[in-house]
């Protein structure tokens, strides 16, 4: 027995589509279909039930005879956006993960990836086939790219249009619970990035069915989802279920939500706050912790605040002034918002005191930015020199090893891994990957594609001009050239990076006081381009030149415990760097 519900007032008649299942499990379009009219609730949801229906049915709803569309909750689409949907039993799945509990977040090393571009399958499985690596490296939380059904098979997973369905193309459901159960046999916890700023425009049918959209706001990427507006009850407890579904279906350990400066609810109690109780209240119920992160350009400590001192509870946020300040002192860049960060002087100021902009006037918006963070730890944020965005939103997509030399790399790495937030790495940023991260997409409306491509080009209009080629995000070849090599990691300089990493996460691991949550002490100086950063006891050196640098570190109590190159030697109270290198200090007195 299936009992079929859906929440849709808009249409005034619903027939629900039904297919058998297939011997091989793949359904051919219209075979054996069924037609049944549903019957309509009192609060809009229709409801149908189906004694012979079972996992691995095929399904789909017709709208006022219109369709059949895809149900606003599938939890699988065999065939793509437009097809049918698949009924699944996710009792079925036999886990082997009891009694699993991740990190705390506070002492996380979170690795992100991209599912299609992380290994030769582009698969599931394939990320399977490398976890070994990651646990060798050191990384506690892998941080999954939207893995939810979105157009064609290859494209980063923010158009994504079936939010409870995760991507055929990657193995879909059961296919997901099996990364997620071996990232657990390995330690490792699982997060999910999900969308619910905005929907993809490809395969999107829930405006169909209600409002699941608002007109109030506009979002950059299209209509904005109706968190506050009539209607908004049911749509809030699709993005809540929606939520709890990852965590407790696929056993996932956290959500990284995306854009939240993107969700528009003026409601007293907002969707965030909505999503951050429920997960914290499945926790409970659960027996294990559940962590709901940010991606925020608010800076704006309130959403990580508890509720009880006028926050929504959300438990950490993306950092983005710390990586802009970062990247500027590496690269000088000036660019677009790389512009209002003037690189040492701000990344010291980050590391002190999280964000650049907590209420300081910035140019480029114009206006005063952000909110001092007041005591919250500095593990509530999360740091990174680079991650998807930073990558892939460029023209050809570089990583930062294709803009400064490896010694500045490594120097970064050592901010970012011993600095006072939740760090977190993009793969294959451990070796310096040569591969790019580029924007690729696979829309099957060729309108669709056309716009996306004109798109880019324009963005992107002086380097075409300067005779540069932009990718083209609909070419299979871009998203092929941002896969990655894993035989590099053996090679020179790459196995270097790689063990300096690795070198760093232990560091890191082996000292709490490192992710203790308290602010370091900070001293710089723009001008010789060098920072110093460290709680008592332990102090991390940088030189972000290419000149060679005497820097004073307060007495001869300090010993040398690690340095990213060649040349680094304390004299006293002085420690002499070679140019582009950071070294790490234990002792003080």
């Amino acid at each position: 027995m299936t009992t079929f519900r859906v929440w849709a007032p808009r249409p005034t008649r619903i027939d629900l589509v039904m297919s058998p299942p297939a011997p091989d499990g793949v359904t051919v379009p219209g075979s054996g279909q069924r037609s049944r009219p549903m019957t309509r609730g009192d609060d809009d949801w229709w409801s149908l039930d189906v004694p012979e229906a079972g996992p691995g049915t095929d399904y789909g709803f017709t709208l006022d005879g219109e369709g059949p569309f895809p149900d606003p909750r599938s939890p699988s689409q065999p065939n793509g956006v437009h097809g049918l949907s698949r009924t699944v039993d996710h009792a079925a799945f036999v886990w082997s993960d009891a009694g699993w509990a991740p990190a705390p977040l506070e002492r996380a090393v979170i690795y992100e990836l991209h599912v299609g571009t992380f290994s030769e399958a582009g698969t599931f499985e394939g990320v399977i086939g490398h976890l070994d690596r990651l646990v060798e490296l050191g990384v506690t939380h892998v941080e999954l790219m939207p893995v939810v059904e979105s157009p064609g098979t290859r494209g980063w997973g923010y158009d994504g249009v079936d939010l409870f369905a995760p991507h055929h193309a990657y193995g879909g459901p059961d296919g997901l619970k099996r990364l997620v159960d071996a990232c657990h046999a390995r330690s490792l916890a699982v997060l999910i990035d999900v969308v619910w700023n905005h929907l993809g425009p490809d395969g999107n049918y829930l405006g169909r069915f209600g409002p699941y959209f608002s007109d109030r706001y506009r979002t950059p990427w299209g209509a904005a989802v109706n968190f506050d507006d009539a209607g908004s009850d049911a749509v809030r407890a699709f993005v809540v279920d929606n939520a709890r579904l990852w965590l407790e279906d696929y056993h996932a350990d956290g959500l990284r939500i995306d854009a939240v400066h993107a969700i528009f609810d003026r409601s007293a109690t907002t969707i965030l706050e909505a999503v951050a109780a429920a997960v914290h209240a499945l926790g409970e119920r659960l027996g294990r912790p559940l962590v709901a992160i940010a991606e925020s350009d608010l800076n704006d400590p309130r959403l990580v605040r508890d509720v009880a001192h006028g926050g929504y509870g959300l438990d950490a946020q993306w950092n983005d002034d710390f990586r802009h300040a970062l990247h500027v002192a590496l690269t000088g860049e000036a660019d677009g918002y790389h512009a209002q960060y003037d690189g040492i002087g701000d990344l010291a100021t980050a590391l002190r005191n999280v964000f650049v902009y907590d209420g300081r006037y910035s140019a480029f918006r114009d206006r005063s930015h952000g909110r001092p963070v007041g005591d919250l730890p500095a593990t509530r944020f999360v740091g990174f020199l680079q991650n998807h965005d930073q990558v892939g939103n460029r023209a050809l997509g570089e990583r930062i090893g294709h803009l400064v030399p490896p010694e500045a790399v490594r120097a970064a790495a050592a901010i970012v891994l011993l600095g006072p937030f939740v760090p977190l790495l993009f793969a294959g940023e451990e070796w310096a990957a040569t591969a790019p991260f580029q924007y690729f997409t696979d829309h099957e409306d060729e309108n669709l594609a056309a716009a996306v491509r004109a798109g880019r080009r324009r963005e992107f209009a002086e380097l075409h001009r300067a005779g540069i080629e932009v990718p083209d995000p609909q070419e299979e070849a871009t998203f092929e050239r941002s896969r990655l090599d894993w035989s590099e990691r053996m090679r020179t300089p790459y196995a270097e990076t790689l063990e300096w990493y690795r070198r760093l996460i232990a560091f890191r691991a082996a000292h709490p006081v490192l992710h203790d949550g308290s602010r370091p002490h900070v001293t710089a100086d723009a001008g010789e381009r060098w920072i110093s950063f460290g709680p008592p006891g332990v102090r991390t050196v940088a030189n972000l030149g290419a000149e060679p640098r005497a820097i004073a570190v307060g007495n001869d109590q300090w010993r040398l415990a690690l340095a990213s190159g060649p040349g680094a030697d304390l004299k006293g109270s002085d420690l002499m760097l070679p140019g582009w290198t950071a070294a790490v200090l234990e002792g003080g007195g």
